[in-house]
C-alpha cells in the first residue's frame, strides 16, 4: 500500500464521494502501517531529554554513563510485533516497573533507499503520523524493554507528506489524564529527519513502509492502567490512547 500510496490516494478520493461516514468515536483505528520490514528508532535525540535522562536515576537505572549522544549510541530496532493502533491502547506487562510514554514524530518511508543524501533524504517520506515509543524502565537493552505487545502505537491515521508544510518546525504535546507532560517542536532535534534518513540508510536499506521514529522530548513520565495519554501534532491531529494491564 505504502509503495503505491499515490494510486490508493487518489482511489480513495474517488470512493470518499460516494462511501458512507461514520463517526470518529463510532469506529476503532488500527496502525495506518499494518506490517512494516523494520521499525527505527531515535533515542535521546533531543538535548533536554538526553539532559533529563542523565539526570534521573528512573530513567537511567543507575547508568548514567551509558546514556550517549544519539551521534555515538546510533539507532535502535523495534520489534513489529509491538505495533498498534490508537483504538487498541497500551497495555502495561510489567506494572512492577515503571512504564513511560514518549511522544514522537514517526516518518514513513515510501521508496527504496541505500545512502541518502541529506539533501534528498525527505523525497522518501512517503508520509508522517504520531507515534508513542512507550518503554519499560530497566537494566536491559532498549529494543527489548521498548519492543513489548502495544508499546509501538501509531496513528490516529498517516498524512501524506505534501500535506505537511514544513516537518522541520511541527508543534506537539502529550497529557496523560488532561496533564500536559510533553510540549516541544520538530525544530529542536538533534538530528533532524532528513539527518536520521542518511544515519538509517547508511546501515540499512530503508523499503516502503519501514517506520522511522524520530525521538522524544523532555518530559517523559510514567503511565499506569487506566490512564488516558493524548497526544497532539500541528499537521496531522490528534489520538487518545488507553492504558491497562495485559491480559485485563
Amino acid at each position: 500500500m505504502i509503495a503505491n500510496l499515490d494510486q490508493v490516494c487518489k482511489r480513495a478520493a474517488e470512493l470518499a464521494l460516494t462511501a458512507p461516514a461514520f463517526a470518529l468515536d463510532g469506529v476503532t483505528l488500527l496502525s495506518p502501517v499494518a506490517n512494516p520490514g523494520k521499525v527505527l528508532a531515535a533515542p535521546v535525540n533531543y538535548q533536554k531529554h538526553l539532559d533529563e535522562a542523565r539526570s534521573q536515576v528512573e530513567i537511567h537505572n543507575n547508568m548514567a554513563s551509558h546514556i550517549a549522544e544519539i551521534q555515538r549510541v546510533g539507532l535502535f530496532l523495534k520489534a513489529t510485533s509491538s505495533i498498534v493502533g490508537p483504538g487498541a491502547g497500551v497495555r502495561i506487562a510489567h506494572p512492577d516497573r515503571r512504564n513511560d510514554h514518549e511522544a514522537e514524530l514517526v516518518a514513513i518511508i515510501g521508496k527504496t533507499v541505500r545512502n541518502a543524501t541529506h539533501a534528498d533524504a525527505l523525497q522518501y517520506v512517503a508520509a508522517y503520523c504520531i507515534g508513542l515509543d512507550m518503554t519499560t524502565r530497566g537494566p536491559e537493552e532498549r529494543s527489548l524493554r521498548k519492543s513489548i505487545d502495544s508499546y509501538t502505537v501509531l496513528g490516529p491515521w498517516l498524512v501524506t507528506a505534501d500535506e505537511i508544510r514544513d516537518p522541520y518546525a511541527l508543534g506537539f504535546t502529550l497529557s496523560v489524564n488532561g496533564e500536559v507532560r510533553q510540549s516541544a517542536n520538530t525544530r529542536d532535534l538533534i538530528l533532524d529527519i532528513a539527518d536520521l534518513i542518511v544515519f538509517a540508510s547508511s546501515f540499512y536499506t530503508l523499503e516502503p513502509g519501514d517506520i522511522l521514529f524520530t525521538g522524544t522530548p523532555e518530559g517523559v513520565g510514567p503511565v499506569v492502567p487506566g490512564d488516558t495519554i493524548f497526544t497532539e501534532f500541528d499537521g496531522i491531529g490528534s489520538m487518545s490512547v488507553g492504558v491497562r494491564l495485559a491480559n485485563a
